[in-house]
């Protein structure tokens, strides 16, 4: 027989509970762990019971131990690497999704689950400006994403060079040559090491991180053949654009796939105010982005989105006789991203953008945007510190002199737990990075950070 709802409702109760102490919490408590994992370990990895436990008492206990451990990357003061908070709408939905236990692999075995992807997937292509018909998958990730889009331009590239892919493989191949900005991130090299492409070949970019078109069609001219260009939304460090349209238009003249990288720069094409970064955005083939880093839907939902849906389904998907398959229209879920079966990611998507409609996208891309400008503005005026990058998305990088001044400044903040921004390199130099990504950060958050990064500063002497 299916198992009787009563036996949820201690468990979930419980877990309701504790999960509202924790969200409670957050605005106040220190941002970053109490403790390291070395000392949780042993806590839960203590001898396994010989018999069963309560399951409600097994949720107190998964709760008491993790508390201490947890980051409250939910906080409005927490601007570490690009990891935004939650929705509310978004996090309910998410509930529903685990409650539902769907495998939202199938339109026929999943109507609903798929209804409300495909769904998601059109409004996400109108608010971005994006052609009509492309196929939208819901990934683990921004990985995955780019995963899925370089798959597809490899998958036409080779097909175009006669080359059948699925049943000779790569080896003895005609060469398929990836070409990147020279401060793109490292997740494209990772989904090129998946793809048995190899490492990139790397196009000069300028002090902020844009790839330069001059080089992009030099480099493309020097060695005609099968080529995907990657170009990012987003510089991690500065925030910065790529000349998305001028960059396409070189690359397609050459028969070039491009692939835009906008794990969280994608989404400044909803905005009036930042559009104008990404004009000729909607020529490109694929593009990836995450839902979880602007949207601030829960953990994990990237977006994967081709223009030519023939290409990523003959990559990605699967006909067996046991599947029941949709030949016509827009497609199985699991055609459309690398999983066969799968978790309805693109839920929290839908529930997000039907709360927020068009304008509350806008506002929150923009409230975004405004709040990195005024950490900059703030940071900037205190004695000694430097904002390194030119344009403020929601990206800061800061120096406050020496690269060991910089650090020490970075480690006294991150102890202080008031804020929490995470250190980094860039243009050979230490920064102290803020990502900004949060719908929940105000103005007293940004007050308050501020004021941290002062109290740390001052107690490091400037040289």
């Amino acid at each position: 027989m299916s198992a009787p709802g009563d036996a949820y409702r201690e468990p979930l109760d419980r877990a309701r509970l504790h999960a509202q102490a924790w969200l409670d919490a957050v605005p106040e408590r220190h941002v970053g762990p109490a403790v390291d994992v070395n000392r949780l370990v042993p806590q839960f990895a203590r001898a396994l019971p010989e018999g069963p436990s309560a399951a409600g008492a097994v949720v107190d206990e998964l709760a008491a131990l993790s508390e201490p451990g947890l980051m409250a990357m939910q906080s409005g003061r927490f601007f570490g690497w690009v990891i935004g908070g939650t929705l509310p709408v978004a996090l309910a939905a998410d509930w529903l999704v685990s409650a539902w236990d769907q495998n939202a692999g199938m339109r026929f075995a999943t109507p609903a689950t798929a209804a409300i992807e495909e769904a998601a997937g059109g409004w996400l292509l109108q608010l971005l400006g994006l052609p009509h018909g492309s196929d939208v998958g819901f990934t683990t990730g921004a990985t995955m994403a780019s995963f899925v889009g370089l798959t597809a331009g490899r998958q036409h590239l080779l097909q175009r060079a006669g080359w059948d892919l699925d049943r000779d493989g790569l080896f003895g191949a005609p060469r398929v040559r990836v070409l990147v900005g020279a401060q793109r991130h490292d997740v494209i090299d990772l989904a090129l090491r998946y793809l048995g492409l190899g490492a990139p070949e790397v196009v000069p970019a300028d002090a902020e991180g844009r790839m330069l078109p001059d080089a992009l069609a030099e480099a493309l001219d020097a060695h005609p053949g099968p080529s995907l260009v990657c170009l990012q939304a987003g510089n991690l460090h500065s925030g910065a654009f790529d000349p998305i349209g001028t960059a396409t238009a070189i690359a397609h003249d050459r028969d070039a796939w491009v692939h835009v990288d906008g794990a969280f720069g994608l989404w400044a094409a909803v905005s009036p105010r930042w559009a104008e970064h990404l004009e000729g955005l909607a020529h490109a083939d694929s593009w990836a982005t995450d839902a979880h880093k602007t949207l601030n839907v829960p953990y994990d939902c990237g977006v994967a989105i081709v223009a030519r849906p023939e290409a990523s389904r003959a990559a990605l998907g699967l006909h067996t006789s046991y599947l029941i398959s949709d030949d016509h229209g827009p497609g199985d879920p699991f055609e459309k991203v690398p999983e066969l079966s799968r978790r309805a990611r693109g839920i929290p998507v839908w529930a997000a953008l039907r709360s927020l409609g068009r304008s509350g996208v806008v506002e929150l891309v923009e409230g975004l945007a405004d709040a990195a400008l005024a950490l900059a503005d703030g940071i900037s005026a205190i004695p000694h510190a430097e904002v390194l990058n030119d344009v403020v998305f929601t990206q800061v990088c800061i120096s406050f002199g020496s690269d060991e001044r910089t650090r020490r400044v970075t480690q006294l903040l991150i102890d202080d737990g008031t804020a929490w921004m995470s250190g980094s390199q860039w243009r050979d130099r230490a920064v102290l990075r803020i990502s900004v990504s949060n719908w929940a950060t105000d103005d007293d958050d940004v007050r308050r950070s501020v004021d941290a990064v002062a109290r740390a500063a001052a107690r490091v002497p400037h040289p």
